[in-house]
């Protein structure tokens, strides 16, 4: 057969083909549904990766966060990080896909952002579809990173040290309590300035200290009125004394303790001036003789010499009657940067973290103007609405010790941030365990990412 007839005849196959419909459709489906049924599958292989990648992130996020605990609050050790993190990753992430996980944990103490806990994760699934195009796995990897330390917390402890703490062990146990704090909290310090605390004894009045006998925030028109010597100069022809000069006593005889600020002052942090309503009255207070056996003990402003504040602590001893409200107004003096008690600068490239830790056993019983509850109490909310408002911030944690029956104090759970952060106890050996459930509370503030 020449060439020309099976061209001819090709020709006239293939212009029957053409014109042909009957099954076009299911060749042309076949032939489509080949890449289509590629990225379905696809898809579904990516969706699955993905799906696991997820449930690893989560599993990531909060095993850095425990890890990061963990160590600001020294319970492990950097050695320990690695195998403490596949613990937790492993109790966490739960994806039947994944195969070849694998994760680690790297601890660095210090960086521009303080300290930092980075755990990295990854893995691959087995592909349905796309091993058909040659990839029999997809691989997935993620990571987590917090950071902690670069918030620093300046914490105030206001103490109760009046007579009623001598009762039931409520003074032993507070003591124990509060140096367990401090140890917890200056485990959190690992550079200068990273935590600063300061202790305030209070009973009625606060003892400064008699070394501030010429600091310029002193009032002394009280003091000067009712410490002094009447001289007569004239007497009449009964021997009546009808005129005298009164000399007030030299200062250096001032034991070191002041009242409540003038109205509204008492409830303010507002740094002394010339205005004698800003500045502090000085009270001959008969607790604040030194050596006797109900001296009430000398504040301590922002320090982080554990060893001196504990020693405050040990010193402490009950006396006088219950003005938390004046406890509460120097703990908050002692976080300012200003007279009378300035803390150290604060660091720019530092978040800070203020707050006041208020331990008392009872009702309010006497202030500088009244001794009715009611009225210190209503100075005393006042005092902590300014405290914890902006731009102040202040974290106010209160503690109840109630051996009496007395119930809860409204005006201690008003001055609470929140009501987590105020702890009613009836036993003073609960007292250290509210002290732990702060410091664990304070501690979580360092973690900032």
């Amino acid at each position: 057969m020449s060439g020309a007839s099976i061209f001819s005849r090709v020709r006239t196959a293939a212009s029957r083909f053409a014109g042909a419909d009957q099954g076009n459709i299911a060749v042309l489906f076949a032939i489509a549904s080949v890449p289509i049924i590629s990225f379905v599958g696809a898809a579904i292989d990516y969706s699955r990766a993905n799906a696991a990648r997820t449930a690893m992130q989560a599993a990531l996020d909060s095993t850095s966060l425990m890890l990061a605990k963990d160590l600001s609050e020294g319970l492990i050790k950097e050695a320990d990080v690695n195998s403490k993190a596949q613990t937790y990753f492993n109790a966490l992430f739960h994806n039947n896909d994944a195969q070849s996980v694998t994760v680690n944990a790297s601890y660095t103490p210090q960086t521009s952002m303080g300290s930092t806990i980075v755990v990295n994760g990854s893995g691959n699934i087995k592909t349905d579809f796309m091993k058909v195009a040659g990839f029999p796995k997809l691989d997935f990897n993620t990571s987590s990173t917090s950071a902690w330390g670069n918030v620093r917390m300046r914490v105030a402890m206001a103490l109760d040290n009046t007579g009623s703490m001598a009762d039931d062990g409520k003074m032993p146990a507070m003591q124990k309590a509060a140096k367990s704090l401090i140890d917890q909290l200056s485990g959190l310090s690992k550079t200068t300035g990273d935590v600063y605390i300061s202790i305030v004894p209070f009973a009625k009045d606060v003892n400064v200290g008699s070394s501030f006998v010429n600091a310029n925030w002193i009032d002394w028109s009280e003091w000067n009125g009712d410490n002094g010597t009447s001289t007569c100069n004239t007497r009449d022809w009964r021997g009546n004394c009808t005129s005298s000069t009164w000399t007030p006593d030299d200062h250096s005889k001032w034991t070191g303790c002041v009242m409540d600020r003038a109205q509204p002052y008492d409830t303010l942090n507002t740094t002394p001036t010339s205005d004698t309503n800003t500045k502090f009255p000085a009270e001959q207070y008969s607790y604040c003789k030194p050596g006797s056996s109900a001296y009430l003990q000398p504040m301590l402003g922002l320090s982080a010499d554990w060893t001196t504040l504990k020693k405050k602590i040990d010193d402490m001893k009950p006396t006088g009657n219950t003005n938390q409200s004046i406890g509460l107004a120097w703990a908050w003096m002692t976080l300012g940067t200003s007279d009378p008690f300035p803390a150290p600068p604060k660091d720019s490239n530092y978040q800070y973290k203020d707050a006041i830790v208020l331990l008392s056993d009872g009702k309010n019983t006497q202030n500088r103007f009244s001794s009715n509850q009611g009225q210190i109490d209503a100075r005393q909310k006042i005092l902590c609405d300014n405290a914890k408002a902006p731009p102040n911030n202040i974290i106010i944690y209160t503690v109840q010790i109630d051996t009496g029956g007395d119930g809860q104090q409204d005006v201690m759970k008003y001055c609470a941030s929140s009501s987590d952060k105020y702890f009613y106890i009836t036993s003073p050996t609960q007292t250290v365990d509210a002290f732990n459930n702060i410091g664990t509370s304070l501690s979580k503030l360092r973690v900032a990412k």
